[in-house]
């Protein structure tokens, strides 16, 4: 990754430490309903003249996927600068964050994972009249990031992923990692593998990927909590990312964004001409061709695991912000409208792939504008 873009990354998440951290928030929204997504600068500046604020009032509580952090930070970051509010998203996990919008702890949440039936019938509690719902803001590639020394370019595969996170390859020269890199100088070292700890919609995608593509390597059930035995645990992206990088050896998951200097992303061979490397450009031609299957106002997707298109990373997933389509709080509305409304408006999709996410294609972003115009 480009020293550039990374400098950039931590300016941004530099400048939303301290709007994070308060639980205040008066919020603001943006006009612009249009489609597109592309690139453009994350700065407030760029952002301003399309963010007007809303009369909205009290506080506005967030949690939930720390995928989305980085993205949360700079759409907060020129969100705040643009009306003077500040936005506390704690990012805990896709898990905790569903648990505390069942219990009415916030007024959104950020998942990786659609919600389960089971979890539309408790939101029901707190959405009165309504019920929780899926939007999905933000596109990613999840990276396989590895610290492993004197190799520059991994390929790797579903098989061989697999057997690597269920602990039934140990070392870096196992004969299935170098028939993948017959020119790599693989070094004679063991493989220390870390997963999350908490509830986590990053491993729901990663485990949903390795059923889908080699059930007979993985023959776990999935979800958000990590099932296969053996390896380390960290929480949240950034507790997996910072072991891979201070571990020699190691290898982890997480959002592309969390990929920094001393670990390195492996490319992942889908059975199209080339191995495919993650990228802004190849989570979007995966996310590209995702199925709403979503009923009512919920637009959660399908993603294509099994993807063999050419540039397509089948390694993705699609972040949820997750909200009452009715029955929200009067003191919080206004603010959750405000908010969601920009960050689904151009503008606000423009922010993401300026820091390695993948805008949600006009189509399905279209719906999910709409959808919030009518949130209540």
């Amino acid at each position: 990754m480009k020293l550039q873009r990374k400098n950039r990354l931590r300016a941004l998440s530099l400048g939303a430490v301290a709007v994070s951290g308060a639980l205040a928030l008066t919020a603001c929204g943006s006009d612009d309903n249009g489609g597109g997504s592309g690139s453009s600068t994350a700065s407030a500046s760029s952002n301003a003249s399309s963010i007007k604020c809303d009369d909205a009032k009290g506080q506005l509580l967030a949690d939930g996927s720390s995928a989305q952090k980085n993205a949360i930070d700079a759409w907060v970051k020129n969100f705040s600068q643009a009306c003077g509010v500040q936005i506390n998203y704690k990012g805990s996990g896709s898990g905790a964050g569903v648990t505390a919008f069942t219990q009415g702890q916030v007024a959104f949440a950020g998942s990786d994972s659609a919600l389960k039936p089971e979890e539309v019938t408790a939101s029901k509690k707190v959405c009165s009249g309504g019920q929780g719902i899926d939007l999905p803001m933000v596109g990613g590639a999840i990276a396989i990031g590895y610290n492993v020394p004197g190799v520059d370019n991994l390929v790797l595969d579903a098989p061989t992923l697999a057997k690597i996170f269920d602990s039934k390859i140990t070392n870096w020269n196992d004969a299935a990692i170098k028939k993948l890199n017959p020119d790599a100088k693989l070094p004679n070292l063991k493989i220390q593998a870390f997963h999350r700890s908490d509830e986590s919609g990053t491993t729901d995608n990663l485990t949903k990927y390795l059923i889908a593509t080699t059930p007979d390597n993985w023959k776990y059930s999935g979800g958000k909590a990590w099932q296969a035995k053996g390896g380390q645990s960290a929480p949240q992206s950034a507790g997996v990312a910072q072991q891979v990088k201070q571990t020699s050896g190691a290898i982890g998951y997480f959002e592309l964004s969390y990929v920094s200097d001393g670990v390195k992303a492996a490319t992942i061979d889908t059975g199209a001409s080339k191995p495919v490397a993650p990228s802004t450009e190849s989570a979007t031609a995966d996310i590209a061709a995702a199925k709403v299957v979503g009923t009512g106002k919920d637009l959660s997707l399908q993603l294509d695991y099994k993807t063999k298109a050419e540039g397509a990373y089948p390694i993705s997933l699609v972040t949820y912000e997750i909200a009452c389509d009715k029955g929200n709080k009067a003191d919080t509305l206004p603010a959750t409208k405000a908010f969601l409304r920009y960050i689904a408006s151009e503008d606000g999709q423009k922010v993401l792939s300026t820091i390695d996410y993948a805008p949600i294609p006009d189509e399905i972003i279209a719906k999910v504008r709409t959808t919030i115009e009518g949130l209540s």
